[in-house]
Parts: structure tokens; sequence; C-alpha cells
């Protein structure tokens, strides 16, 4: 088993090109096998909502929109922070079907005691 990764995301699509690189290294890891899970803090929460991941962050990126369906397509799945979705009165039943929200005590959970490559962004 190739084992787990976990990508820390705290900026949203006002940095577009650094939420283009921590789905790059998400994507990258979900498709060589990794089980992999985005946590989404701050403004990345918003990533998670249906149609708001769109965009292309610098000349020469692909699509946030391709990124975002290779990922699914991988297997990869966002943990998305309750307490910075509820601080911005989002609504859940926006999420995309491979979110969920989940904290901190979840993601180590999932972890569990094998451990996981991570990576913050």
């Amino acid at each position: 088993m190739a084992g787990k990764a976990v990508v820390s995301l705290t900026t949203g699509l006002e940095d577009a090109e650094k939420v283009t690189v921590a789905f790059l290294v998400a994507v990258g890891a979900a498709e060589t096998g990794r089980e992999t899970r985005m946590f989404l803090t701050k403004e990345a929460v918003r990533l998670a909502i249906e149609g708001v991941a769109v965009g292309i962050g610098c000349d020469g990126c692909p699509p946030l929109t391709d990124l975002v369906e290779r990922y699914a397509k991988a297997g990869g799945r966002y943990l998305v922070c309750p307490i910075c979705f509820n601080t911005k009165q989002l609504d859940e039943s926006g999420l995309v079907g491979n979110a969920e929200i989940a904290g901190t005590v979840p993601l180590w959970e999932w972890i569990g005691d094998e451990g996981a490559v991570t990576f913050s962004y």
C-alpha cells in the first residue's frame, strides 16, 4: 500500500495559484494510489462548495475544475473544518460529494497510527 497523504489548505481563491499548487500535490498523491485527504480551513472551506473551485491560477496552470475532477476520480476526499465552515455561515447542502464536515479529531482518527505524508499551503 502506498500510504496516506494529507494536504492542509488555508487559502481560497484569493490566491488561486497557491490553491492550484495544493491541488496538484493532492492529485499527484491520489493518482499514485495514496489515500488522500485535503483538510480545508479558513477561506479554503469555500472550495468544497459545488461550483466554487473554478478558474485558472496562473498562465500555463491547469484549470481548477480539471484538478477537482481528477482529485475526485482518483478517490480524493475533503475534510472541511466545521468551525471555519460555520463561521462563514455556509450551507452544508452545497458540499461536493467527496466532502464532509470534519475537524481535527476525525482527521487524526483517519491518519491513525501508521501516519501520513503531509503538505501545508
